[in-house]
């Protein structure tokens, strides 16, 4: 390369100038959308002459010749890669579309697509990365984090403040909201749509506040941890009062949702604000904050049944609330491991701390107590087969998660964490066919009933 430009530096201004006239020749007489390499693929020492006569006979020997025409076919190349590249980049950005399927088969940008005629290609801006077609069509994305980037940035923050992007947590805490409503049916009946509806829009909102309330305790904490510094709170996005305003329209909502309710329903919720105000404390005195998550986090197994029965069934929800319990320090102390380092350096507790490597027999155990209480609420409910099938398949999922998991690798942990919100899913589905099968068995068996009476 020294050589090269040595040479090209020593060159007569007039040689030099038609060298440059010719690569801007050949770029333009091959377009956009024709490899040079293909004009050169054959070049050799005798052959190079040929196609640069006028600059090549003005230099001394051959193998100077050879080697300024290996450099001459280099610059070529990159130059109209390089214009390739921008002509592409310039007829996406207009309208997202290329015309014609014979440019398209030679673009190097699309190579990888098949061209089977009509068949619409997807593809991302490459300047933007805004999802599109190469119709011209923008593609439909409802995901949070796409509407949360297609918000007015003043509003993004507050968005991310109650994890609007991050659903996970509104799931995990609408789950066994959504188990007690499904118990609580009439045998034969599916859950009651509305107390769905209600309980879901509950869990979104309370779910938000209770991220504004632990990053309010937790601003100081947040700043020092890699995955949390940042949060707006933390970074600053945010002001103090601008969270506290918008945890008190996060709060008046989810109070108008409950008073939906009957009046017991409405005192029981009304208590459990007292464990979401206390559990961002726990971490700082106690190395089980998640059993104080667990309580919080469950507490629609309670609220639920009431909701629709009227009362709290104690020899009902006691089980399934403690087999809940249970569930959240298994999730939660695997997605404590992503943090075990930040959080030894900065003075929180945590499970993951407390177990040490001893986690894996912990949450075994912790498993082992969520599958007898779910299995002493299905006794106590008269639940039919398809519950204990639904049972056994969330212990079979309990204990692939633990064999799986490595607990020192972060990305794991989170995606282990993420994969709870399935065994959600299958509880459910199985109490609500479990619950339908159960009007058909006592229809099969009427002595039973009257034995009962």
């Amino acid at each position: 390369m020294y050589c090269r430009h040595l040479l090209l530096s020593t060159m007569a201004p007039s040689a030099t100038q038609r060298l440059m006239g010719l690569a801007t020749t050949s770029a333009s007489r091959h377009g956009t959308h024709r490899s040079s390499t293909t004009q050169f693929s054959k070049s050799t020492g005798t052959a190079r002459p040929e196609v640069y006569p006028a600059v090549l006979s003005s230099l001394p020997d051959s193998e100077t010749q050879n080697l300024l025409a290996s450099g001459i076919e280099r610059n070529v190349a990159l130059t109209q890669r390089s214009l390739q590249s921008m002509n592409s980049s310039l007829l996406l950005s207009k309208n997202c579309a290329i015309v014609g399927h014979s440019q398209l088969s030679h673009s190097a940008n699309y190579h990888h697509m098949s061209g089977h005629g009509s068949q619409e290609k997807r593809s991302k801006h490459p300047l933007l990365g805004t999802p599109c077609s190469l119709s011209g069509r923008r593609q439909f994305n409802v995901t949070p984090k796409a509407i949360l980037e297609a918000s007015p940035p003043s509003f993004q923050p507050y968005l991310r403040l109650i994890r609007f992007d991050k659903p996970i947590g509104t799931l995990l805490l609408l789950w066994p909201c959504s188990w007690s409503i499904a118990l609580a049916a009439d045998p034969g009946h599916l859950p009651d749509p509305w107390m769905l509806t209600l309980f879901g829009a509950g869990a979104f909102f309370m779910r938000g506040a209770g991220c504004i309330i632990n990053d309010m305790w937790d601003r100081d904490f947040d700043k020092k941890v890699e995955r949390t510094k940042q949060r707006p709170l933390a970074s600053g996005e945010l002001t103090h009062f601008q969270a506290l305003v918008f945890l008190a329209s996060q709060l008046s909502v989810s109070l108008g949702i409950l008073l939906q309710l009957n009046t017991y329903s409405i005192l029981l919720g009304a208590s459990s604000m007292l464990l979401v105000v206390m559990y961002p404390l726990a971490k700082r005195y106690t190395y089980w904050p998640q059993i104080m998550l667990g309580f919080t986090f469950n507490f629609g197994a309670l609220l639920g049944w009431s909701a629709v029965q009227g009362s709290v069934d104690w020899g009902v929800c006691l089980p399934l609330y403690a087999s809940g319990i249970m569930w959240t320090l298994i999730y939660d102390t695997i997605y404590a491991h992503q943090d075990k380092y930040d959080d030894m350096l900065i003075g929180v507790k945590s499970t993951a701390l407390k177990l040490g490597d001893q986690t894996k027999p912990w949450l075994a155990g912790f498993s082992s107590m969520m599958i007898g209480c779910l299995t002493a609420t299905g006794v106590m409910c008269d639940q039919t087969w398809p519950y204990y099938a639904g049972v056994a398949v969330v212990a079979a999922h309990l204990t692939r998660q633990l064999y799986t998991v490595d607990l020192n690798n972060a990305d794991d942990c989170a995606s282990k964490f993420r994969s709870n919100s399935k065994l959600g899913v299958v509880l459910f589905l199985s109490i609500v066919a479990g619950t339908l099968l159960r009007s058909q068995l006592k229809a099969d068996n009427p002595a039973t009933d009257a034995d009962d009476k």
